[in-house]
């Protein structure tokens, strides 16, 4: 039997994206709230990997913060969802953040969600520190049906910003740098294109 999702013609995917300190995050809780208001099942997820504020909770840079699952791989996602719906409760509405840690997998799986009824709301970096695309996102970027990507202020000038620069020890980090970094000898600034510095 079809579930009243897919005869209704719901299920798509939403990508928040752009360079940090645009309020992404911000915005990814900002949506999930408003479908719980709305009386939809919602579950989010975060990568374990970022545990800067919280192991199990979604923090934005303003302290905006929401419930979440922290997991491994694409795979733990699928099984935390079937572990949920065993019972016959649908979930309406899945909230996968910071894209870009999760393994390839995961551009499949949202689609697959989709496929079956459920709204798939996903953040992540469009671009890594070295200015090219980050994996997952740019992947989803074709396949979502809307895509926001929000700007942030350059810290440098105040101009729009579109880039993420990491510093590590007062300097721009170099290219030879990983593009995964989970630690705290470094820190990021948003930059315009005419203040960011590419990394040799």
């Amino acid at each position: 039997m079809l579930n009243k999702y897919i005869l209704g013609k719901t299920g798509w995917i939403e990508l928040i994206t752009g360079c940090m300190f645009a309020g992404k995050t911000e915005e990814f809780i900002r949506r999930l709230r408003r479908h719980s208001y709305a009386k939809r099942r919602v579950v989010a997820f975060k990568p374990s990997i970022d545990d800067r504020y919280s192991e199990s909770k979604i923090f934005s840079h303003n302290g905006s913060q929401l419930q979440s699952y922290p997991v491994k791989s694409s795979a733990d996602i699928l099984a935390k969802i079937i572990e949920i719906e065993k019972d016959g409760e649908f979930i309406d509405v899945i909230g996968i953040d910071e894209l870009q840690f999760l393994d390839l997998d995961i551009v499949d799986l949202t689609q697959k969600l989709a496929d079956e009824g459920k709204i798939v709301i996903v953040n992540g970096l469009d671009k890594d520190f070295k200015c090219e695309p980050f994996q997952n996102v740019d992947r989803l970027l074709v396949q979502a049906e809307y895509v926001d990507k929000l700007s942030a202020i350059c810290h440098n000038c105040g101009a729009n910003a579109s880039r993420t620069q990491r510093i590590v020890n007062g300097k721009p980090a170099s290219a030879s740098e990983p593009v995964i970094l989970v630690s705290g000898k470094e820190r990021y600034e948003a930059r315009c294109r005419h203040c960011y510095i590419k990394p040799k």
